[in-house]
């Protein structure tokens, strides 16, 4: 397990969970009133509407919640005009790292970034001085249960994805950026709603981090995280199971 996908299983089994769960709804929110402010109202309609509700069914926010926040950008409320912006840096040991924001002061963001890395022994970096060393790409996601293996490499085949992988738990479709609804959405008439469906930042090489190491990312990662504009942080660090099962103590 590397990166990304293993500090969000740090993350999920730490403290305060109240606190972060508060913060996730807020940021969700500000997604989903991005998404409906950029295209029309109606998910069915609005491919990224779509996958930022969806975001918010997977993370248990209750219905009312997901339309009140549809129904304010329809409103226009002033001086919340967010844009996207990305952040690219080296944490501690050299781990480059990704950071996602929605954001309605640039300047504020960015200081807040930069300061994030700085304190905790990173630096913040130009665009794109971190990005040639992940991919981008669409992440689908089912149970295992589901769905047998072979009945779902079929049908993403033909719908234009680019690989299937399986364990335990679930099915993982992976499409390039331009195939993304596209496979999304037939596998979604064929199966039923996803687990999960975004675009994501998978590293093409990681570095290796004992548990010293990965406990001075993981407070540049949790500080990142707890920034109210941040959306998302990618990061190309890998760490051995047992050291997984001592950070997540």
């Amino acid at each position: 397990m590397a990166g990304h996908s293993q500090f969000k299983n740090i993350m999920h089994r730490k403290g305060a969970q109240d606190a972060k769960r508060a913060r996730q709804f807020a940021k969700l929110i500000r997604e989903i009133t991005v998404a409906a402010r950029q295209g029309l109202p109606d998910p069915a309609a609005n491919p990224r509407l779509r996958a930022a509700v969806a975001a918010a069914r997977e993370a248990n926010m209750p219905r009312d919640t997901i339309e009140r926040a549809i129904k304010k950008a329809q409103g226009g409320a002033a001086g919340e005009d967010y844009e996207e912006v990305r952040y690219e840096g080296y944490g501690p040991s050299g781990v480059a790292i990704i950071v996602e924001a929605l954001t309605n002061n640039r300047n504020r963001t960015a200081s807040d970034i930069r300061s994030a890395f700085s304190k905790h022994g990173g630096a913040l970096g130009e665009t794109n001085s971190v990005a040639f060393l992940f991919n981008r790409l669409g992440v689908i996601r089912y149970p295992r249960s589901a769905m047998d293996e072979e009945t779902l490499l079929e049908a993403a085949i033909e719908a234009g994805a680019d690989n299937v992988e399986s364990d335990a738990e679930a099915h993982e479709v992976t499409t390039s950026v331009e195939q993304f609804f596209a496979v999304r959405d037939a596998l979604e008439q064929r199966f039923g709603p996803p687990e999960s469906a975004r675009l994501d930042w998978r590293p093409t090489t990681t570095v290796s981090l004992d548990e010293e190491h990965a406990a001075q990312v993981l407070k540049l990662l949790d500080a990142l995280e707890e920034n109210d504009d941040v959306q998302n942080v990618y990061a190309n660090f890998e760490v051995s199971e047992a050291v997984l099962q001592k950070l997540s103590a």
